[in-house]
């Protein structure tokens, strides 16, 4: 863990201990990888429920830090973003299998390249796991849905 992170208020090893309920606000957000994946748009097949992951970003998406660009204002700017809950990171079944909040709500242990278990945010980016040099379009500049196909991956990205 960071010297940040101590200073933050967050305690020791508290993914392991402590409930998703039960973490200060302070100790939620740094479950957060800062992998990027939840803020690329997926498409979901309405016949069947299949879930397709795409590299086409969050206008807001910062591609640099794999960080929101407008964290304190997502909601307005983007009404269709979705606030990670301990309710909901249960329930929703496009968070990456590699997810910290997802993990954690499974009781799962944290991925070995998790800044939380690394002490460097850095650590996502050089264990090949976040978006970064891997956007190839905003949702701004996509004119329809149908281009949206041009930019599928595997689950697994």
């Amino acid at each position: 863990m960071t010297a940040n992170a101590k200073k933050a208020g967050i305690r020791d090893r508290f993914w392991e201990t402590v409930p998703l309920e039960e973490m200060a606000p302070a100790e939620w957000e740094a479950l957060c990888d800062g992998c990027g994946k939840c803020c690329m748009s997926k498409l979901i097949d309405d016949d069947t429920d299949e879930i397709y992951y795409t590299t086409v970003a969050c206008r807001l998406f910062d591609a640099g830090t794999c960080r929101c660009g407008d964290y304190a204002n997502r909601f307005s700017e983007v009404p269709d973003c979705v606030q990670l809950t301990p309710e909901n990171v249960r329930t929703i079944p496009w968070l990456p299998k590699t997810c910290a909040y997802r993990l954690i709500a499974k009781g799962l242990p944290l991925c070995d390249w998790h800044p939380l278990l690394s002490g460097d945010p850095a650590s996502v980016h050089e264990a090949s796991m976040s978006m970064r040099g891997r956007v190839t379009a905003f949702e701004q500049d996509l004119a329809h849905e149908g281009e949206y196909l041009d930019h599928m991956v595997e689950e697994g990205m």
